[in-house]
Parts: C-alpha cells; sequence; structure tokens
C-alpha cells in the first residue's frame, strides 16, 4: 500500500472514531461532493467495520450548483428544502451522526447576484432551523473534514504545476490533522487534553470582559455570566463524545450579544458561500455592528452583516495561537474549517448553546435572555496575528494577559 494510501486509511479511520465517534448501531449521514469520492468510500467502509447500522451519502456536485445559481429560474430560490430539513431532522432525532467533507472551490460563487445568494440562505436558514438548534446544542454528534479538489487546490497553490496542486494540498490537509503522526488518534488525544488545560484555565478565571488590541483593532468584548469555554470535544445528548472540527486548535466560548464595543479588522480573506471577502473592519456599539468596510467582497460581507438582525452581533470568541501548526505552515488554505484554526477568530451570527452553563437544556427564548445571540448565520473570520495582545479583564477591573505578540500568555 502506498503512503498516500495508507494516510487516506487513517484519515478515514480518524473521521470516523475521532470526528464523529460512531457508536455502535447507530446512524452516519454523510453529505459531500463527488471530488471526495475515494475518500468517502473508505469512511463509509470505516463505518459499517466500527459497526455502524447505516450509512446513508448525499452527494453534491460543484458544476451542478454553479448552473442552478446561473439558470435556475429566480423564484426557485424562495422554495424552502422542507424535505431536505425534514429528512435530516428525522436522521438526527434519531440519534444519528452527520459527517460534512468539504472540498468546494472558494470561488465558486463568485459573480452570483447577491440577492439568489441571499434569499438561498434564508430559505435554507429557515427550514433547517430546528436541526440547527439541535446541532448548536450537541444534540447529536457531527464532524466536518475536508478533501482537496482541482479548484480548490488551484487557489491554495497557484505557483505550482497543476499536476502537483492536489497532492500538496493532501499533505497540508494530512500534517493539520496529525497523519504525520506515527499513531494520529494518540496524537489527537494528548492535543485534546492541552486544549483542555487551557480551557479549564479560563473558566475558572471568569473574565468579565476581553481586551483586543493590534494593528486596526481595538475592541472589548463582555462575556455573559456563567460562560464556558470549551476546546475541541464536544458531548452529545447521550454523552458521547466528538469532535465537530478536523482540524481544530481553537478554545472558545460565547460573547454578551450587547457587550461589543469598538473596531475589529480582519487578518485573512474570508470564503463565504463560495466568494472572498478580504481586508474589512467591524465597528462595534454595544454589541451592535454600526460600521463596516471591506477592500474586497464589500457586497458580499453586506450580504452577511445584513441577513437578518442577529448577523449584525456576534455569536463565537475563540482563541488560537499564532503558533498553532497551521499557522506555522504558511498556507493560506481559503477555508475556514483550516483558516479559523490558524488565527484568533470571532463569528458573526448565532451562539452555541453549549458556551453557556446548562445552555443545552435552554429554549431559544432563555439563551437569548442569558445574552446569547440568534441567527441564522454563524461566519468565523479571522482576526489574530503575531501582533495581537489580549487582556482578561476581572470583575474588579484587573487586567492580566491572556494573549501575548499572538500567542499565549500563560
Amino acid at each position: 500500500m502506498s503512503d498516500f494510501q495508507t494516510k487516506l486509511e487513517k484519515y478515514a479511520e480518524l473521521a470516523v472514531k475521532v470526528g464523529v465517534n460512531i457508536q455502535q448501531g447507530q446512524t452516519l449521514i454523510i453529505n459531500c461532493a463527488i471530488d471526495s469520492a475515494e475518500l468517502v468510500r473508505l469512511i463509509v467502509k470505516k463505518a459499517y467495520e466500527t459497526g455502524a447500522r447505516f450509512v446513508k451519502v448525499n452527494w453534491s456536485d460543484d458544476t451542478v450548483t454553479r448552473l442552478r445559481y446561473d439558470m435556475a429560474a429566480e423564484e426557485s430560490f424562495l422554495d424552502e428544502p422542507k424535505w431536505y430539513a425534514g429528512e435530516m431532522l428525522e436522521y438526527v432525532e434519531n440519534g444519528a451522526a452527520v459527517l460534512h467533507v468539504m472540498s468546494s472551490d472558494p470561488d465558486l460563487l463568485s459573480g452570483v447576484s447577491t440577492q439568489r445568494l441571499t434569499n438561498h440562505q434564508k430559505t435554507y436558514g429557515k427550514a433547517m432551523s430546528k436541526y440547527r438548534e439541535m446541532q448548536m446544542s450537541d444534540k447529536f454528534s457531527w464532524s466536518i473534514v475536508a478533501v482537496p479538489s482541482k479548484a480548490w487546490a488551484a487557489k491554495v497553490f497557484p505557483d505550482l504545476p497543476a499536476e502537483q496542486q492536489i497532492d500538496a494540498l493532501w499533505e497540508a490537509i494530512f500534517r493539520t490533522v496529525r497523519l504525520d503522526r506515527l499513531d494520529p488518534i494518540a496524537a489527537w488525544e494528548e492535543h485534546i487534553a492541552n486544549l483542555k488545560q487551557k480551557s479549564n484555565y479560563l473558566n475558572a478565571k471568569k473574565y468579565k470582559k476581553l481586551h483586543y488590541i493590534a494593528p486596526g483593532t481595538d475592541l472589548t468584548i463582555e462575556l455573559p455570566e456563567g460562560h464556558l469555554w470549551v476546546a475541541a470535544e464536544s458531548i452529545n445528548a447521550k454523552g458521547h463524545t466528538f469532535l465537530a472540527n478536523l482540524p481544530t486548535e481553537e478554545v472558545f466560548t460565547a460573547p454578551l450579544k450587547t457587550g461589543v464595543n469598538g473596531t475589529v479588522s480582519s487578518t485573512k480573506p474570508l470564503s463565504y458561500r463560495g466568494t472572498i471577502v478580504d481586508r474589512f473592519s467591524l465597528t462595534f456599539e454595544n454589541g451592535r455592528i454600526v460600521d463596516y468596510k471591506a477592500e474586497v467582497g464589500q457586497d458580499v460581507l453586506k450580504q452577511l452583516v445584513e441577513l437578518d438582525e442577529g448577523s449584525h452581533y456576534l455569536g463565537e470568541v475563540a482563541l488560537v495561537p499564532h503558533s498553532s501548526p497551521i499557522s506555522q505552515s504558511g498556507i493560506l488554505f481559503y477555508n475556514t474549517l483550516f483558516d479559523e484554526n490558524a488565527s484568533n477568530h470571532l463569528a458573526i451570527g448565532n451562539a452555541y448553546a453549549f458556551n453557556l452553563e446548562g445552555g443545552k437544556s435552554m429554549s431559544k427564548e432563555e439563551l437569548e435572555q442569558r445574552g446569547l445571540n440568534s441567527s441564522l448565520a454563524h461566519e468565523d473570520f479571522m482576526v489574530g496575528s503575531a501582533e495581537m495582545d489580549i487582556f482578561g479583564i476581572a470583575e474588579d477591573g484587573k487586567e492580566e494577559p491572556i494573549f501575548a505578540k499572538g500567542n499565549w500568555a500563560f
């Protein structure tokens, strides 16, 4: 077996046993593009070997997706996909796990009418609202992994000969998920334990606010009472662990919806719904985005911020050291799954219920009363750099360094 095939087998095993952590008799749903067929077939095999009852694969295709946005009737983007939402809801309510295998072109929907993009996101988000609530409350296991496509690899490695681009992206992905280690699963167990040490420290501190300082950034973020810092592993309603992102380098919590003030500047491009937004800044007053500017993708940024009322607020605060392996690789992936794990980041939109004490059992209304944001959107964007300092502000006003020059200060 070639080195590549060996790593691909280990990647499939990692997705099944660490990502969604399939249990005996459990159903697995895989959402993926046709570019990922080789890995997906291995994942299906590994899932059955691990004890899955049934594996269902939902295939998609970038070319077909783009044809729809270019040629479908305008009114079709107002149709809610209730059939799909109903199917997915039925599966997860009955204990299924969901694995997303990403491979799309970062520029797939470049040039598409923003109205079509907005209409699709609103109708899709409305149909999937109950599913999304369950996902954001850890009711079921879910995970995301990635596979190179020709277009994505060309975007990441434009200076390489075309025939080398996919191989280069595969190697980069393998390194980010620790498949270059002798025992990748053991390496992940050690990594998860290290991240938990950071979240335990921050939870013990119970900071009232965070203060971000960097070029183009001076931002204060208040944290809600009872906030929880979470790292890597999540626990579903049945008590089984899973890893929502492979890779992951972050420790994160939820901000107080109305407690964000100041300006923050992006440090990496954002690939949003098949288009790129770059070199942008957001200004907040009492939590709400009151001004936003982008040198690239201003219309797309406008679409994101103005999707609904909740998309004018933040839903996540995530800490990632500049020394993370993904950051140190120097590779810009144009894919949030990777780029967010190379940089401190924030998320516009919905907050995770599990970032609040007792939040998993709270209703949407109860979460909002406790200060968490609600929105159809949840979009991470990168703000960290080697020049960023972050201070934790205690209840008595005392400031302590959390990050110094882009890395952990404790």
